[in-house]
């Protein structure tokens, strides 16, 4: 089902995280100029610590893509941090904050894992073939949900007032079961493929590339819903903010203010 078919009101529960204000232009503001040096970390952790010592074939390829996304990124997320920029382009600052949280916390964790299995005796074809797997692993989990957020919205469970709404604890939880069960699918495959084929990888080792892995599927797990409420912003003028920091009321057909 296409979203275009579909209210505002459908969405109305989306709203949440930006009427907390957790998700206002001012407070991305500080968490994209708070994510550069985090970022900046992350890429020598991956890179300078891990990229040598690893034989991926492409480590060299992937190093210098990397290495001119974060450029990107942190120009892109000084300036969208400036008040007087992402006061008048705040969706524009909302698609920044996706995508240095699933640079930070997807990219450079998956990075994390190929080069961490990289220091293994495996060949060349076995690595390359765990990055096949492990990348069409996550497009199934982009894919399933997708269509389970599609069907909540379809369902109306995203409406205010809805069953969503009022048991949101109870979905959500029934959504991290599902990912729960991507993911548990996910690292019994990859325990199963380092044990048959990466000798020489500690314990600690498969650990870490694990749990980086398990946090890379979380990010394409989450993108779906940061996708939809990019989307609304664009559409709906309620999931919106006004110049003084104010989100912007929910209206009815009729144009009347819903509290």
């Amino acid at each position: 089902m296409l979203l275009s078919k579909l209210e505002e009101k459908d969405f109305q529960v989306l709203r949440g995280p930006l009427e907390s204000g957790r998700q206002s232009p001012k407070l991305n503001g500080v968490m994209l100029l708070f994510a550069i040096p985090l970022e900046i970390l992350t890429f020598f952790l991956a890179h300078a610590a891990l990229m040598w010592n690893s034989s991926h074939p492409y480590k060299e390829q992937i190093f210098y893509i990397h290495l001119i996304v974060e450029i990107i990124i942190i120009f892109l997320s000084i300036i969208y941090a400036i008040p007087a920029v992402y006061k008048r382009n705040e969706k524009l600052q909302y698609l920044m904050i996706i995508i240095v949280s699933q640079n930070l916390f997807g990219i450079t964790a998956y990075l994390f894992t190929l080069y961490i299995v990289g220091k293994s005796n495996a060949s060349e074809g076995s690595l390359l073939m765990f990055t096949f797997i492990t990348l069409l692993l996550g497009i199934f989990v982009f894919i399933g949900t997708c269509v389970r957020f599609n069907i909540l919205l379809k369902k109306g469970q995203y409406r205010k007032g809805s069953k969503k709404d009022e048991l949101r604890g109870y979905f959500e939880k029934n959504s991290f079961v599902s990912l729960g069960v991507f993911g548990g699918l996910g690292a019994l495959y990859i325990i199963q493929y380092i044990g048959r084929n990466f000798d020489g990888l500690s314990l600690d080792s498969i650990f870490i590339a694990i749990l980086c892995m398990g946090i890379f599927y979380t990010m394409i797990f989450v993108l779906p819903e940061q996708l939809v409420i990019l989307y609304c912003k664009y559409r709906f003028d309620s999931l919106n903010f006004e110049q003084n920091g104010r989100i912007k009321p929910f209206r009815d057909e009729n144009g009347n203010i819903i509290r």
